[in-house]
């Protein structure tokens, strides 16, 4: 998909660094000096407009979330919610690559990652590219703390089948997986923008959790 341009996104995001962090390739930072707190930390690796991160946050408000999202043109949307939502304490949005996970945290340093409608590289030749694979796995690991959790959401029913097989090769513990999340809509549920698209049009979602166990 196309990105449409927007040549005022960055000078907009440098006037917002209490709430969108712009972190270059192999720094990391303090996130507990970021929040003032010892709360855990949350990510979704992915964020797009910032629907899901910010629901997250004003939900949980002790939690720390983070959304990192890769591109100006759609983290500048996510900042907008942001400071339409008066800019939660608990929530940063970082402008990195998420490939870059063990640049950006410390080892053990998150509690949990959130990896909602993801690209699903159809191709076998991508398959190295899917967020849930194996190279990924080992990423994630790394920064999440001794039982820290994978939560998956997507509409792809071949890319959910794919992670469901990389995850339990991997030997990750999987649990609430639901192959219609929407059939009993769980209270808690906060759901992305493409999570009401395509719900709107009758499509499953599939979702599961997993737990590392190192």
């Amino acid at each position: 998909m196309r990105l449409r341009n927007k040549p005022w996104a960055k000078d907009f995001m440098a006037e917002h660094p209490d709430a969108l962090i712009h972190e270059d390739e192999g720094t990391a930072k303090d996130w507990q000096k970021v929040f003032g707190n010892e709360n855990p930390i949350h990510v979704e690796v992915g964020t797009g407009k910032g629907q899901f991160i910010i629901g997250m946050a004003l939900a949980n408000p002790d939690v720390n979330y983070i959304g990192i999202e890769h591109f100006d043109n759609v983290i500048v949307s996510a900042l907008e919610k942001v400071i339409e939502a008066e800019k939660p304490a608990n929530l940063r949005l970082l402008r990195a690559n998420g490939a870059n996970l063990e640049g950006l945290f410390q080892a053990g340093e998150l509690d949990r990652i959130y990896l909602n409608f993801s690209d699903p590289w159809p191709k076998s030749r991508h398959a190295k590219r899917r967020l849930t694979h194996e190279s990924f796995l080992a990423r994630y690991e790394t920064v999440l703390r001794k039982n820290g959790e994978i939560h998956f959401k997507t509409d792809n029913r071949k890319l959910f089948e794919y992670s469901l097989v990389s995850m339990s090769a991997y030997g990750m513990i999987l649990q609430d997986v639901s192959l219609d999340l929407h059939e009993e809509m769980p209270e808690d549920n906060i759901m992305t923008e493409y999570e009401e698209k395509f719900s709107a049009k009758g499509q499953p979602i599939y979702r599961l959790e997993a737990m590392f166990t190192n």
